[in-house]
């Protein structure tokens, strides 16, 4: 075992991306398709960390651990996943002690928004209270409070999709009516606009608002103003020093970030109360191709990390 060599896994519905890193430097990154089911994740995920560390020149055997980050509900103390409905887990998987096993070395599994939210804080050099809000397929916010995760008591702490925007909205997955997430995801663009090129719909979406397509403004601006109600949320129940937004809208680039700036600005026209919280300065945005889930869950390996940077190559 070689002390500082971790390796972090993000496990999605679509891709596995596995990061090496040397203390806090990412010295390597290996990416791979996902596979779904029970079986199909183990060997994807044991494969993308061996991949990784060939590259490198190591041996799994040489790690300190792995960390692991999945959607759905996760125990961390007992690296059981269930519930990870998009890569086909139902029943729960015991996945750090069977990847452990396969890999021999430590395997810890954790939430992969709530990874990725200490990845970011890492990443992007951050200290303080932070939270990552991801506009992908869904809206959920991962939380570093205090220097460490927030879960809850339930796991269900940065939920906020499910907060109700408009209650006369459509009926949610969740059951409930009108939730934020039906407004401020990336689902809810794709939704409301039909690709043109194939491309990304937010890219298509935002670039045809920059060039004054009417329909693409209004369908910016009344996604800004969603995500911006999110972000008022976890602002005023935690009061964060920095919310990140990230996930695939992200993508988007700085673009998202002035337009999610002006929507809180304008809520805050009338209120002073909003106007002395300063909102908008909170806002930061994940770098395009930064690895913040394969960086938080190789930093969840040990938990009492207190590295205040890690150095990336693009």
């Amino acid at each position: 075992m070689s002390a500082g060599l971790r390796v972090g896994v993000d496990v999605g519905g679509t891709k596995v991306l596995a990061a090496l890193l040397d203390g806090s430097q990412v010295i390597g990154q290996s990416r791979r398709d996902s596979v779904p089911g029970h079986d199909g994740v183990l060997a994807a995920v044991a494969a993308t960390v061996r991949e990784v560390c060939a590259a490198a020149g190591v041996a799994p055997a040489d790690l300190e651990g792995v960390g692991v980050g999945v959607p759905g509900l996760v125990d961390p103390v007992a690296g059981v996943v269930s519930h990870a409905v998009n890569l086909g887990i139902v029943e729960p998987l015991a996945l750090a002690d069977l990847l452990g096993a396969e890999l021999g070395v430590p395997v810890v599994v954790g939430n992969d928004l709530n990874v990725a939210a200490l990845g970011a804080a890492r990443l992007l050099g951050l200290g303080g209270d932070l939270a990552l809000l991801a506009l992908g397929t869904g809206l959920a916010a991962g939380l570093v409070l205090d220097g460490r995760l927030r879960r809850g008591a339930t796991g269900a702490a940065g939920e906020v999709g499910h907060v109700t925007y408009r209650p006369d909205g459509p009926i949610c997955s969740c059951g409930q009516r009108g939730c934020l997430e039906l407004y401020a995801s990336g689902s809810a663009l794709d939704a409301a606009w039909e690709s043109r090129s194939g491309r990304p719909v937010p890219a298509e979406v935002f670039e045809a608002a920059a060039d004054g397509d009417p329909t693409a403004v209004a369908l910016r601006d009344a996604f800004a103003d969603a995500v911006a109600a999110a972000v008022l949320v976890l602002v005023l129940s935690t009061d964060v020093e920095h919310v990140v937004l990230g996930g695939g809208v992200a993508g988007v680039g700085p673009a998202l970030l002035d337009a999610v700036s002006d929507a809180l600005t304008r809520r805050a026209a009338s209120s002073a109360f909003l106007r002395s919280l300063a909102v908008p300065d909170r806002l930061a945005l994940v770098p395009g191709g930064a690895p913040v889930g394969p960086v938080g869950a190789a930093l969840a390996v040990l938990p009492r990390t207190r590295t205040t940077e890690v150095s990336w190559r693009s």
